[in-house]
């Protein structure tokens, strides 16, 4: 009865913040005004190009292209590094890294519980899309053997200039997720694979999932965040683009998923597309939600953490309550076992 009870307040939850968010406007603005999401890199970002799209009635809700090549990805990420412009210190200082670190963290605060650095002293890690290491450099604080893989060479740059700076051991290469196991030694075994918001921009990946298998030890662990199919940020894609045809919500998301418009190739998933896409040989030990952007946007952007009004006189566990229901992360662990 009372997970009834439970379940039956979540779902209140979420409708009541549906329809805050439908109908109210943000500190006496229209919501038609709502703050840009966070943007890294120069370029129109998303709420620019949604609102000059609307105004012109030209919001793009055409399928994502099933062609995209693994170039095309490539090209687009070297472009714009992750996180690149956390940090006003010069690129690629110990002050730099430093506080890359404390504002992604700061932000996504989740990501350690996730990965658990703690876990894997001693132990084998492969990281799919390092990125410039910021987890990476962490798994080998912690004592693992680290690997990281990173399809552009701007991320591995990065990722090796972190490892330098701190002198610390990884081992870093440029590599193509969808055929991951050609770039390591056939007898070369992880006990994790670890991949946070990667393999969802990528055009095949079932691909790197088999490519994983390939590589992981019986008995080993995955670890995978994708983004979410069911989302805060998919009802905030759908009220500034004014289109409330969820027909079209994989065409938007895909297009608006990132601080800049035109991600060759974005992937949402349920909880069972998720669980499928990994396939039977894994036993999946934890699956869930977490991650709503909390921040007023013009703030961040300036170095400073405040709440948006949205979110400012919301209880913490109510907040949580949402993140676990719309968050725009969802992660799983699952445990390696081909024989069964």
């Amino acid at each position: 009865m009372a997970g009834d009870k439970t379940s039956i307040a979540i779902v209140g939850v979420v409708i009541a913040l549906l329809l805050v968010f439908l109908v109210t406007t943000q500190g006496g603005r229209p919501a038609s005004t709502v703050k840009p999401l966070e943007t890294t890199n120069s370029g129109p970002t998303v709420e620019d190009s949604l609102r000059d799209m609307r105004e012109n009635s030209d919001i793009d809700t055409r399928p994502p292209p099933t062609n995209v090549s693994v170039a095309e990805v490539q090209k687009y990420w070297n472009s714009r590094p992750c996180n690149l412009k956390h940090s006003n210190q010069k690129i690629g200082t110990k002050e730099y890294f430093d506080e890359v670190e404390t504002k992604k963290y700061r932000v996504e605060p989740h990501i350690p519980g996730f990965a658990r650095f703690e876990l894997w002293k001693g132990k084998r890690v492969l990281e799919v899309g390092c990125g410039m290491a910021t987890d990476g450099m962490n798994f080998a604080r912690a004592g693992a053997d680290y690997y990281g893989v990173d399809l552009t060479d701007a991320g591995i740059e990065l990722a090796k200039k972190r490892f330098e700076v701190f002198g610390k051991k990884g081992h870093l290469q440029q590599a193509n997720a969808e055929r991951l196991s050609t770039y390591f030694p056939k007898d070369l075994k992880f006990d994790l694979i670890y991949s946070f918001g990667v393999i969802h921009h990528s055009p095949h990946p079932e691909a790197i999932v088999a490519e994983m298998k390939k590589l992981l030890k019986p008995g080993g662990t995955l670890k995978i965040m994708v983004y979410s199919k069911i989302s805060f940020k998919l009802f905030w894609v759908l009220k500034e683009a004014n289109i409330w045809d969820f027909s079209k919500a994989d065409a938007l998301i895909a297009k608006y998923s990132e601080a800049q418009v035109g991600s060759p190739v974005t992937y949402t998933y349920t909880f069972d597309e998720l669980t499928n896409l990994l396939g039977d040989s894994f036993q999946v030990t934890e699956l869930y939600k977490d991650h709503i952007f909390k921040y007023d946007i013009g703030e961040y952007k300036k170095g400073n953490y405040v709440i948006d009004s949205m979110w400012k006189s919301t209880p913490q566990d109510l907040f949580r309550a949402f993140e676990k229901e719309l968050g725009w992360h969802t992660m799983i662990t699952a445990i390696y076992k081909p024989d069964e």
